[in-house]
C-alpha cells in the first residue's frame, strides 16, 4: 500500500512561528483508525448475527452470512494485507463460511446470548475511545490553530508598522512602535508554544495508548470467537473443523501485529516522541531584527512620583526607540504579561533636561492612552540614573531622538531645588517651540518654556550600558 506524502515526522514541530501542519492531522488519523476498528468488529457482529439467523434455516440461508463479509474491509489502509493479521482473519472467514453453506446445526438463542454480547460491548468501547480522541486531541488541535492564527496575525501586523517606520519618517503612535509589536509578537508566540507543546504530550498519550487497546480489541475478537467455536460445537464435523479454522486465524494474530504493521506504514503521519519540544527561543519570526525595533538604549531607571502629594520614587524599566519614543515597562520581560507601556512620551515634542550629576528631567505629554496619561497630560519627570555617566548616555539617547526633527538649544538654569543642586537646563527641539508660537503661548505662560519648568527631585534609573538594578545613593 503506498505511503502518504508530505508530511513527515520532522515536520510536525518545526522552528517555523507558525508551521503549516494541521495540528488536527494526527488526531484525526487515530480517530480513522478507531472508526476502521469499528467497522472491523461490525463486520464480525454482522457475521455472528447472521450466523444466529441462519440456523433457523436451511443451508441456502448460509448464502446471506457469506454476503456480511463479502466485501473488503472499511479503512482497510489500516490493515496488513499479508497472512497473518486482521484481513487475512477475515479472508480466512470468507473461505471456511463458503464451505459451510450445507451446514445446518446453530441454534439462534445459544449465539444470541454468549457471542454477540461480547461484540456490542467491544463495539461500545471502540467508540467510547473514539470519542476520547476526538473531543480530547482534537480540542486541543483546535486551540493550537487558534493560538497559531493569533502569532501570525501580530507578525503580520509587525510587517504593516515595520513598513510604516520606513514611509512615515518613523513618527507613528506609541501602540504602533515596532518594539512594541515586535514584544507582542514573543508573548503571542510563548503562548503558541505552550499549546503546541500541550497538544503534542496528548497526542502521544493517546497513541502510547493504541497498542494496549488494540490488543484488547484482538483479545475480545479472540474471546468471542472462542465462544462461538463452543456454540457451533454441535455441528457437524465438517462443519466443526471450518469454524476451528477461523478461530485458529484469530488466534494467530499478535496483539501488536497491526499496530506495528500501522506504526510501518504511517509512521510519517504519527508524533515521534524522541523529537524534543518547541522552545519560543529558537524560533525566528519576519522582521524580527528590524533596525525599528532595536532601541537606542534601554535599562531601568528611578523615576519621581508624579503624585504631588507623594516624595518617593519608583523603578521602571525604560526603553528609547527609533520611533522617537520614550517608553516606561514595569520590567523587561516579554513572557508573564503583554508588554504595554505605562508611560510613551513622543520626544520631538518634549523639553529636555542637560544632566545635572547623575539626574536629568523630561517634560512631555503621556500618549500611552492609559488611565494615567489622560489625568495628567503633559507633565515633568525626574530621572535618576546609577551614575553621572549612565545620566549622560540617557541624555545623549533622548536627545538625538528628539533632535531629529530640528535642532535642539539650551536655556538657562532654573531655580535651585531646596535642599539640592540646581535644576538642569533643559532643551527643547525647535518642532515643539514652533508649536507654542503658532499657538500664541508667550515664554512666561507656557509650560514647556526652559525658563519655567518646575525643577522636580529625580529619581534613578538603570540604562542600557548599567543593566543591574542597584539604586544609586
Amino acid at each position: 500500500m503506498p505511503l502518504r506524502q508530505g508530511i513527515t515526522m520532522s515536520s510536525t514541530f518545526s522552528d517555523d512561528a507558525v508551521p503549516d501542519l494541521d495540528p488536527g492531522t494526527t488526531a484525526g488519523l487515530l480517530a480513522e483508525r478507531l472508526q476502521a476498528w469499528k467497522h472491523a468488529v461490525a463486520y464480525l457482529e454482522d457475521y455472528v448475527g447472521s450466523v444466529e439467523k441462519i440456523h433457523k434455516s436451511h443451508a441456502k440461508e448460509y448464502e446471506k452470512v457469506l454476503k456480511t463479509i463479502s466485501q473488503p474491509l472499511k479503512e482497510g489502509r489500516h490493515f496488513d494485507q499479508d497472512l497473518g493479521g486482521v484481513a487475512g482473519f477475515f479472508e480466512n472467514m470468507r473461505v471456511n463460511t463458503q464451505a459451510m453453506v450445507n451446514s445446518n446445526a446453530e441454534t439462534e438463542k445459544t449465539i444470541k446470548g454468549t457471542v454477540l454480547p461480547i461484540l456490542d460491548r467491544l463495539h461500545k468501547e471502540i467508540k467510547t475511545k473514539a470519542k476520547e480522541v476526538l473531543h480530547g486531541a482534537q480540542k486541543s488541535g483546535k486551540e493550537v490553530e487558534k493560538a497559531r492564527n493569533t502569532t501570525q496575525k501580530h507578525i503580520e501586523l509587525l510587517g504593516q508598522h515595520t513598513a510604516a517606520f520606513e514611509s512615515t519618517g518613523a513618527r507613528m503612535n506609541p501602540a504602533d512602535d515596532p518594539y512594541i509589536v515586535q514584544r507582542g509578537v514573543h508573548h503571542r508566540l510563548n503562548k503558541q508554544v505552550i499549546e503546541e507543546n500541550n497538544h503534542r504530550n496528548d497526542l502521544i498519550h493517546v497513541q502510547d495508548s493504541f497498542q494496549a487497546f488494540e490488543a484488547h480489541v484482538i483479545q475480545v475478537v479472540q474471546q468471542a470467537m472462542e465462544a462461538f467455536t463452543a456454540v457451533v460445537g454441535g455441528q457437524a464435523e465438517k462443519t466443526r473443523a471450518l469454524y476451528s479454522d477461523m478461530l485458529g486465524a484469530a488466534q494467530r494474530i499478535p496483539p501488536d501485529f497491526e499496530w506495528k504493521g500501522f506504526q510501518h506504514r504511517e509512521g510519517d503521519m504519527l508524533v515521534n516522541p524522541n523529537d524534543p519540544p518547541r522552545s519560543a527561543d529558537s524560533i525566528t519570526f519576519p522582521n524580527q531584527d528590524h533596525a525599528s525595533t532595536k532601541p537606542l538604549i534601554e535599562g531601568s531607571l528611578e523615576r519621581k512620583s508624579r503624585n504631588k502629594l507623594s516624595w518617593g520614587t519608583q523603578t521602571g524599566y525604560y526603553v528609547v526607540t527609533p520611533s522617537k519614543f520614550l517608553h516606561e515597562f514595569k520590567d523587561s520581560d516579554n513572557i508573564r504579561n503583554d508588554p504595554k507601556p505605562e508611560l510613551s512620551i513622543y520626544l520631538p515634542d518634549a523639553v529636555i533636561g542637560t544632566p545635572n550629576g547623575d539626574k536629568f528631567n523630561v517634560k512631555g505629554k503621556d500618549r500611552s492612552k492609559s488611565i494615567s496619561s489622560k489625568l495628567t497630560g503633559s507633565s515633568e519627570l525626574a530621572f535618576k540614573a546609577h551614575t553621572a555617566a549612565d545620566a549622560q548616555k540617557w541624555f545623549e539617547a533622548i536627545k538625538a531622538a528628539a533632535g531629529s526633527t530640528g535642532p535642539t538649544f539650551e536655556s538657562t538654569p532654573n531655580s535651585p531645588v531646596v535642599g539640592g543642586p540646581a535644576s538642569p537646563a533643559v532643551e527643547k527641539t525647535e518642532s515643539a517651540a514652533h508649536k507654542e508660537q503658532e499657538a500664541g503661548i508667550t515664554g512666561g505662560d507656557t509650560v514647556t518654556s526652559p525658563a519655567n519648568m518646575s525643577p522636580v527631585s529625580p529619581s534613578p534609573i538603570s540604562p542600557a550600558a548599567a543593566p543591574t538594578d542597584k539604586k544609586a545613593a
